[in-house]
C-alpha cells in the first residue's frame, strides 16, 4: 500500500516571485501539483507567460502571471492587488527574486548597495506589508523568504549578497514572532549551492555538467541540490505538515554550511 503525505494545500492561493525559471519556477509547478493557485511574477514578460502556460497545461493549475519589477513599489502594489481582485485572497508568499552579486568590498559602490537592497530586502518587505492584511483575514497563512548560507556565515568578497540575506534572516524572525498570535509562520531557506539556469550561465564552453561537477566535489553531500529537491522543501514548509514551524532559517546546502 502507498502511503501519502496528504500536505493539504489544496486551492490555497501562493504569490511567488521571480518565478519564470529556476527555483521560483520549480517551486510554483509543485505547488500546482498540489492544487494550489498561483500568482506568479518576473521581469520578462514573455518568458514569464510562457512558464505559467507550461506549468498550467501539465497541472491544470489555475495561474495567474503578471510581469512585475519587485524592486519598484507600484509593480508590487499592482500585483497584489490584481492577484486579491482574482483568486479573493493570498495564504502563501514565497519571496523568490533575487540573483547573485559578489564582490570585494571595496569594488562595491553605493549604487550596487542600494540595488541590492531593493531587490533582496525591500521587495521582501513590500511583498510582506501588502500580504499580510490578507493572510490575516483569511485566518493565517505561510511566507517563505529565500535566503543563503552566507547570511548566516559570511565569506570574504561576498558583498553585498551576505548583508542583504543576513537582512533577510533577520525580518524572517522578526516577523514570524510578530505575528505568529495571527496564525501566520514565517520562516526562511538558506540556500547553498543549487542548480539553476544562474549556474548554467557560469559554465565555460557550455559544459554545464562540469561545473555542476567541479561544485558538488567541495560539498559534502558530494553533490549540488536540485531544484526539485527545492520545491519539495517549500511545499512542506507552507503545508500543514509544518504548522508548528515558524521563525526558522533552514540551510538547504547539502551540510556545506560552516553553521547550523
Amino acid at each position: 500500500m502507498t502511503l501519502v503525505l496528504n500536505l493539504e494545500l489544496e486551492n490555497k492561493v501562493a504569490v511567488i516571485t521571480g518565478a519564470s525559471d529556476g527555483l521560483g519556477r520549480a517551486a510554483a509547478e509543485r505547488l500546482a501539483e498540489e492544487g494550489v493557485k498561483l500568482a506568479i511574477c518576473a521581469r520578462r514578460k514573455d518568458y514569464l507567460e510562457k512558464t505559467a502556460k507550461a506549468i498550467a497545461e501539465r497541472t491544470g493549475a489555475e495561474i495567474f502571471a503578471q510581469a512585475a519589477d519587485v524592486t519598484v513599489a507600484a509593480d508590487v502594489d499592482d500585483f497584489v492587488d490584481k492577484t486579491i481582485a482574482r483568486f479573493g485572497g493570498v495564504d502563501i508568499l514565497l519571496n523568490n527574486a533575487g540573483t547573485s552579486a559578489a564582490a570585494p568590498f571595496e569594488a562595491v559602490d553605493d549604487a550596487l548597495w542600494q540595488a541590492d537592497f531593493d531587490l533582496k530586502l525591500m521587495a521582501a518587505v513590500r511583498m510582506c506589508r501588502r500580504v499580510l492584511p490578507s493572510m490575516k483575514q483569511r485566518g493565517g497563512g505561510c511566507i517563505v523568504n529565500i535566503t543563503t548560507i552566507g547570511g548566516k556565515a559570511p565569506e570574504p568578497k561576498r558583498l553585498p549578497t551576505s548583508v542583504t540575506r543576513a537582512a533577510g534572516i533577520n525580518l524572517t524572525k522578526a516577523l514570524a514572532g510578530e505575528y505568529a498570535a495571527d496564525n501566520i509562520r514565517v520562516n526562511t531557506i538558506c540556500i547553498g549551492k543549487v542548480k539553476s539556469a544562474q549556474w548554467e550561465r557560469r559554465a565555460r564552453d557550455g559544459n554545464v555538467a562540469a561545473l555542476y561537477a567541479k561544485q558538488g566535489a567541495s560539498i559534502p553531500l558530494g553533490r549540488m541540490g536540485e531544484a526539485e529537491e527545492f520545491a519539495d522543501l517549500v511545499a512542506f514548509l507552507v503545508s500543514r505538515r509544518a504548522a508548528y514551524i515558524t521563525g526558522t532559517a533552514i540551510n538547504f546546502d547539502g551540510g556545506l554550511s560552516s553553521v547550523v
